[in-house]
């Protein structure tokens, strides 16, 4: 894709990773549109992004992905690039008493959502680009996370298929894999460990400078290009056996 002149619209934009491509896109002299849930979030990236335009809204809605279709029609009708970042990561067991109303949030999100607007934008003419953002867990899961390990799976295999169906309209599509990144992902704390998402977010625009249509970083990287035996190997590790 071309890195610089695009209208972007970023779901999830207000955090994280989200966040660091509004910030990057923003300083390659691109226009910005966030969207996220929490309008305190929101202003805050305004306060960091001048320039920046955001929409509240809730992606787990069917209502409200087609009112911010229409908002971006409406107000935004030069948008020709959408990234499909927001999601939405639950550490649980299957046991758990809220297991499936936790299961049904992150569908919702992480699945629901980028399928919805996908087909939605598709209608919308100056579509040029789709980035759909999934992770290294969609090679080799994490059990304590097994259904946003799942829905990451399901969002690369759909995005493989989608850059198949798009090239007679000469859509691009990107997919994003970033591994675990020190974001509030899942909790406060949970990945303070990881990688700061800078690192990942330069590593992305230099491989968009490259023309790749697969991204990834460090962990991700190592799992792309990974045979069975080295996925197993990560699963074992991140999965040991409790004695």
């Amino acid at each position: 894709m071309k890195l610089s002149g695009n209208k972007i619209l970023i779901t999830g934009g207000a955090t994280g990773i989200g966040f660091g491509l509004a910030e990057r896109f923003i300083k390659e002299g691109n226009s910005v549109v966030i969207c996220g849930r929490r309008k305190d979030m929101l202003e805050s990236a305004e306060e960091k992004l001048p320039g920046i335009s955001t929409i509240q809204a809730d992606l787990s809605s069917y209502e409200s992905r087609e009112a911010l279709f229409n908002r971006i029609r409406m107000d935004h009708r030069d948008t020709n690039v959408l990234i499909n970042n927001a999601g939405i990561q639950q550490w649980m067991a299957i046991t758990d008493e809220n297991f499936i109303q936790n299961a049904k949030d992150e569908l919702a999100i992480n699945v629901e959502a980028p399928v919805h607007l996908t087909h939605l934008f598709l209608k919308h003419e100056p579509l040029t680009t789709i980035m759909n953002v999934t992770s290294g867990l969609a090679f080799s899961p994490l059990a304590k996370t097994p259904v946003y390990c799942g829905t990451k799976a399901f969002l690369r295999s759909f995005t493989l298929s989608l850059r198949y169906l798009l090239k007679e309209k000469d859509i691009e599509v990107i997919e994003l894999i970033p591994p675990a990144l020190n974001t509030d992902l899942g909790g406060k704390g949970i990945h303070d460990f990881a990688p700061p998402v800078s690192g990942f977010i330069e590593s992305v625009f230099e491989q968009l400078s490259a023309g790749k249509d697969e991204i990834a970083y460090q962990f991700s990287e190592a799992m792309l290009n990974a045979g069975p035996e080295e996925r197993n190997a990560a699963f074992e590790k991140m999965n040991p056996i409790q004695k």
